[in-house]
């Protein structure tokens, strides 16, 4: 464990996956909201009737997620990054209990939450909620703001109509949108006002985690501000926490306590925000960070391009997931040998470039 000065003050952060690699010094022992231990989360995929016959090809495993572990503690942004199709939605989703998880545990507030009825599952929606990335999909075109808003309420418990309206009120107050707008339908707002909508209909549970899955990335960027804003003027006023999922690493940077980085379905890299700007060790968050947009068009910056082609999640990689895309790769060892989580100058990594028999090479 390791201290920290976050948004929020001094935060005692954990960053080891694996918790039997702690090395506890702690000043102040704070639990973690969410914990997250060797996760896994596997989608069959069938081989048609042509690649049966043509290619003998058998019935497979995607590894959306493969074998990720990590905490969220209370009051922090955890963001979590990596290119289109690494698990990042797929992660978010399967903490929530959206999809099954294959393996692994979920913890919630020091309760394993993993193979939850559904009566436990209705309990643990009213503390832990989503905002989805398509606001123009993720709502009812059919019933009205007030309609969904009262639905989310009365999934809570409430049931007094007086009480209902009032917290219906408050909401679309809270989030930048009047009493007016109630009786009208998703179709007739913008994208910011229906994004504003979904946040209100993830408050209505009142939840204390919420996963903000992509929740600007299909918003224009003058309208990204004023969201990032709203939900950042949320945090502080409930006291949410937030594993914030998005492309943009500019946005991340602005709203994250710490950074996670994935590759293919595996976590390789976490540490404090700034900390993981500016001193990367993974040679993916190398890569990752070289990507972003110079400002000025004389600023001078090395841009790090990846050879070879995106591996496929189908079925389990030998060795590490990077080695076929790395410009540092260390030989047989990264070919045949998974790369073990450990903590290097506050960083959690998952890299052969930091361990002893690579070092000593």
């Amino acid at each position: 464990m390791y201290t920290v000065l976050g948004r929020r003050g001094l935060i005692l952060l954990n960053t080891l996956p694996n918790n039997d690699q702690i090395s506890s010094t702690p000043t102040l022992e704070i639990q973690p909201l969410i914990e997250v231990r060797n996760l896994k989360k596997y989608f069959k995929r069938s081989a048609s009737v042509l690649e049966k016959v043509l290619t003998k090809q058998k019935d497979s495993l995607v590894c959306a997620v493969d074998d990720v572990s990590f905490s969220i503690y209370p009051g922090e942004t955890l963001g979590l990054v990596g290119e289109s199709g690494c698990g990042k939605s797929t992660l978010g989703r399967t903490i929530l209990n959206l999809h099954e998880k294959t393996d692994g545990q979920i913890i919630f507030k020091g309760k394993d939450i993993s193979d939850m009825s559904n009566k436990t599952t209705k309990e643990y929606r009213k503390h832990a909620q989503i905002i989805f990335q398509n606001p123009y999909g993720s709502l009812n075109p059919r019933m009205t703001v007030f309609e969904i808003l009262k639905i989310a309420i009365e999934c809570r418990g409430v049931s007094d109509p007086y009480v209902q309206q009032q917290e219906i009120f408050d909401l679309i107050e809270r989030v930048g949108l009047t009493k007016r707008q109630l009786d009208q339908y998703p179709h007739q707002f913008s994208g910011g006002q229906r994004q504003r909508i979904g946040i209100a209909r993830a408050l209505a549970m009142k939840p204390e985690f919420i996963v903000a899955d992509e929740p600007v990335s299909a918003l224009d960027v003058s309208v990204q501000a004023q969201i990032l804003n709203l939900m950042d003027e949320l945090k502080q006023e409930l006291n949410l926490t937030y594993l914030f999922i998005a492309h943009d690493l500019s946005v991340v940077y602005h709203v994250s306590d710490r950074v996670a980085v994935m590759y293919l379905g595996q976590m390789v890299e976490m540490a404090e925000t700034k900390e993981l700007f500016n001193n990367p060790k993974h040679p993916y968050t190398k890569a990752l960070l070289s990507s972003i947009p110079a400002v000025y068009k004389d600023e001078k910056k090395e841009r790090i391009i990846l050879e070879g082609n995106v591996p496929s999640p189908i079925n389990q990689t030998v060795g590490c997931v990077f080695k076929d895309r790395c410009f540092n790769k260390k030989g047989p060892i990264c070919d045949l040998v998974r790369p073990e989580w450990q903590l290097i100058d506050g960083h959690g990594v998952a890299c052969h470039l930091y361990t002893e028999e690579t070092i000593n090479e």
